[in-house]
């Protein structure tokens, strides 16, 4: 019995997120269908980041145990034989017998990406979210330079696990234009259950004028509850990477 780590890619549009859901379509129940078809007797499997409905994957890590007498590029193969369209296995490999992708996990980095267009746009905005007029870059910058640091964010998030606190460290947090994309890149320890989302959501009111940069920070250093913006849509959110000490990687 060797544990494996895998590392997958996938179009959240039409899951119910990637926890399994007995009466739900999730990325989990599809993972556990096609390691089924390939003698895996588990009962749940670990991730690194519990992804929310419709959100989208570069980078997720998935880990299960599996009795396999072939090389770790045969069981890539055929587990990609056996998922449907909207997931890939993108690698894996033997991991060590104790490893555990959500507690070992050093960092995660998620990008936002914003499709500012007067129009519809059907097809990118499957994966982005449009909004009209375009909002100012420059001031959803200087407001989220802020963010950096260890705080407590439960303005922007609620606790994953009820007791649990709501202090994270952000590493980085930055917009940048890419071709017809307003992207938002955004790296910590760990997030607050729709932390990102509601994070874009509150920069974005920045970015059409409905509150300052100062305001977006007063939520930082003095954090009450229900003064963020409704998260931003769940299009436009992907998990990008997630980070692990050398040898975990």
């Amino acid at each position: 019995m060797e544990r494996y780590q895998a590392i997958l890619a996938y179009d959240g549009t039409s899951f119910w997120g990637f926890q399994y859901q007995p009466n739900f379509r999730t990325v989990e129940g599809e993972l556990r269908s096609a390691l089924s078809l390939l003698g895996w007797r588990g009962r749940s499997l670990l991730c690194g980041g519990r992804t929310d409905a419709g959100v989208h994957a570069e980078g997720q890590v998935a880990v299960f145990d599996l009795e396999w007498t072939h090389p770790p590029e045969e069981l890539q193969r055929a587990l990609n034989a056996f998922l449907p369209g909207d997931i890939s296995c993108k690698a894996l490999r033997v991991a060590a017998p104790d490893f555990h992708p959500r507690y070992h996990a050093l960092q995660r980095c998620y990008r936002y990406r914003v499709l500012p267009a007067p129009e519809r746009d059907p097809l990118r905005e499957r994966y982005a979210l449009r909004v009209w007029p375009a909002p100012d870059i420059v001031r959803m910058t200087e407001a989220a330079r802020a963010l950096p640091g260890q705080r407590d964010f439960r303005a922007f998030g609620s606790a994953p696990r009820k007791g649990s606190h709501t202090v994270r460290t952000i590493f980085q947090a930055n917009w940048e234009r890419l071709g017809d994309y307003l992207d938002f890149w955004i790296e910590a320890d760990a997030f607050l259950f729709r932390m990102v989302r509601t994070i874009v959501g509150t920069l974005l009111q920045v970015g059409n004028g409905r509150r300052s940069p100062e305001e977006f920070q007063k939520l930082l250093l003095s954090p009450p509850l229900g003064r963020s913006a409704p998260p931003a849509p769940a299009c436009g959110l992907c998990l990008m990477r997630i980070d692990y000490p050398e040898g975990e990687k």
